[in-house]
This record gives C-alpha cells, structure tokens and sequence, in this order.
C-alpha cells in the first residue's frame, strides 16, 4: 500500500495510470462499438477516454520545463551520437508540451481564437520526431551491448566456457553469421532490461502518431491496445526506477 500511495503521489505516476485508463477505454470502446446493446456502455467509455485526456494534459502543464533540463542534461554526454539525439529529441518534446499547453488552454476555453487541429497536427509531428530520436539511441545502445557481447564471446576459448552458453543451439538452427547475431542480441537485451523496455515502449508509441499524421493509417483497437502496453511499461519504469533507462 505505501508503494502505491509513493506512486501515486507522483506526477508521472498519475498521468501514467490516466494514460493506461484512457487507452484501455479506447480498446474497449473498439470492441464493443458494433455489438447491439452496447450503445450506453461505448458512449460511457468515451466519456471516461476524454476525460483521462483532459485530465493528462493537466498532469503534463509543467513537462516544458522539465523537457529543457533534460536539453541542458543531453548537451553534456560524453558519446556524440546520444549527446545529439537525444538534445534533438528533448528540444521536440519542448516544442510538444508547448502546443500541448496551448491546446489545453483552447479546451478550458481560456483562448478561443486557436486552429485545434493545426495546433493538434503540430503537437503530433514533434511528440513523432522525438519518438524517432529516442528508438535511434536505443538502437544504437543496444549495438554497443552487442559490441560488448561480441568482445566477451571472442574470449571464450576453452569447451568449458561454450558449455556455459544455454543458447548455443541457435546457430545449429539458423545461419551462422544470423546464429551468432541473434544469441548475441539476446545476451545484450538480458543484460540491460531498461533498453528493451524502452524500445517496447518507444515503438508501441509510435502507432498513434503514424495514425494521426496519416503515415501508416490503423485503427483504434491497435492504437489502443499498443498504448495500454506502453502505459504499463511507464507505470514499471516509474515504479521501479532501475528499470528506467538511463544515459
């Protein structure tokens, strides 16, 4: 109880249950809407679906601020390729939270002379362009996992030492130079859970600004059930901090 009231009274911790409330309403809205007798219930969830957004957007007020200590923190990594992704990625998430905000002050009705959709559009297209800078560092930590993986499998010499390795039977089962990629991957995602938690979580990210930017058009039961699985893994990340990422 006292973790789930730790978790609670966090900010992130909110909005992460907001977000998997509002996307398991999407899901199920999505199943339900073409069943006779169900007219009620979708509209309920719909409801409940709008509400947790609007709820988000107020839990997520402050996040500008936070996404520009997050610049200043990437602009002092010692790698290259993760110092500009990632200064990138948080420079979009700035403007993001900014057209965010806006759009949180139109449904208020706090301004009413605002385009939504133009603003909408815009907070979509650079939420998209972060999503894409962070799988590109987490792809490339991963590369170096298997750089590292690459290293120390090299130095295992001895019948002893391959006896020790439980996965071996893959390059009996696939090509060699695959074989050995595969096995070294999964040693790299074994050892560093937060990247892969980060790459499921990035990429079921992505579907809903790929629907919304008419990239790669879905529907909302993929949109849904991709979102909830993201917001779970937000809610492990922000329950467990060691399962978090970190540059």
């Amino acid at each position: 109880m006292d973790s789930f009231v730790k978790f609670t009274n966090q900010s992130q911790g909110r909005d992460r249950l907001f977000r998997a409330t509002q996307y398991a309403c999407m899901l199920l809205r999505y199943l339900l809407e073409n069943k006779a007798g169900k007219e009620k219930l979708v509209l309920k969830l719909k409801r409940v679906e709008s509400n947790m957004s609007s709820g988000r957007k107020l839990f997520r007020l402050g996040n500008v601020v936070h996404a520009i200590e997050a610049s200043k923190k990437a602009v002092d990594l010692s790698d290259a390729f993760s110092c500009y992704c990632l200064t990138a990625a948080n420079l979009n998430r700035v403007i993001y939270f900014t057209c965010d905000t806006i759009l949180w002050v139109r449904s208020v009705g706090l301004v009413s002379n605002i385009n939504k959709e133009k603003w909408r559009h815009r907070a979509t297209r650079y939420y998209f362009y972060s999503l894409l800078l962070n799988i590109a560092v987490d792809f490339y930590v991963v590369l170096r996992g298997i750089k590292k993986v690459a290293k120390h499998v090299k130095h295992m010499d001895t019948d002893a030492d391959m006896e020790r390795r439980p996965d071996t039977k893959l390059n009996f089962l696939l090509p060699t130079g695959l074989g050995d990629f595969l096995f070294m991957l999964y040693l790299s995602l074994k050892n560093n859970p937060p990247v892969l938690l980060d790459i499921i979580k990035n990429t079921c990210d992505l579907f809903s600004p790929l629907d919304r930017l008419e990239i790669y058009q879905t529907n909302q039961g993929l949109i849904g059930i991709s979102g909830l699985i993201s917001s779970i893994v937000g809610i492990l990340t922000v329950a467990k901090p060691p399962l978090k990422l970190k540059h």
